[in-house]
C-alpha cells in the first residue's frame, strides 16, 4: 500500500528571486534552485517551493499560507526581514512563554516568529 509523504510547501510570488533572497537572507534558508519562475529552498527538513504568479488575484494579502518559525533572536530577525521588505503586523509581543511576532513578507504571506523564553 502506497503512502503519501510531504514534499514541500508551495507559495506563489510575483518576483521569485526576490522572495528567495528574502527567505535566504532573512531566515537563513538554503537556496537549492532559483530561476525567474521557480525556486526551492530548505531549512533542515522543511522545504519551500516558490512559483511565479503574474495574476494579482492569486497573490493577495489575507489569502495565503502562514509559515511559523522558531528563531533565536526575534529582534534581530525582525530587523533583517523589515530591511528586506517585510511589514510588521502589530508589535512584538512578550508572552510568558516567549516573544512572538507576525509579519507579512514581500508578497503578503504571513510569517509567524517565535523566540522561546
Amino acid at each position: 500500500m502506497a503512502s503519501a509523504s510531504f514534499r514541500w510547501i508551495l507559495q506563489l510570488h510575483k518576483d521569485v528571486p526576490k522572495a528567495a533572497r528574502f527567505y535566504s537572507e532573512g531566515l537563513d534558508f538554503t537556496v537549492n534552485v532559483c530561476t525567474l519562475r521557480w525556486a526551492e529552498l530548505q531549512s533542515d527538513s522543511l522545504k519551500l517551493a516558490f512559483m511565479q504568479s503574474t495574476n494579482d488575484h492569486i497573490v493577495q494579502k489575507g489569502y495565503s499560507s502562514m509559515l511559523s518559525f522558531t528563531v533565536t533572536d526575534i529582534n534581530n530577525t525582525v530587523s533583517k526581514l523589515l530591511a528586506l521588505g517585510a511589514e510588521l503586523d502589530g508589535p512584538i509581543k512578550y508572552e510568558i512563554h516567549g516573544k512572538v511576532a507576525a509579519l507579512r513578507c514581500i508578497d503578503g504571506h504571513v510569517l509567524g516568529l517565535y523566540e522561546p523564553a
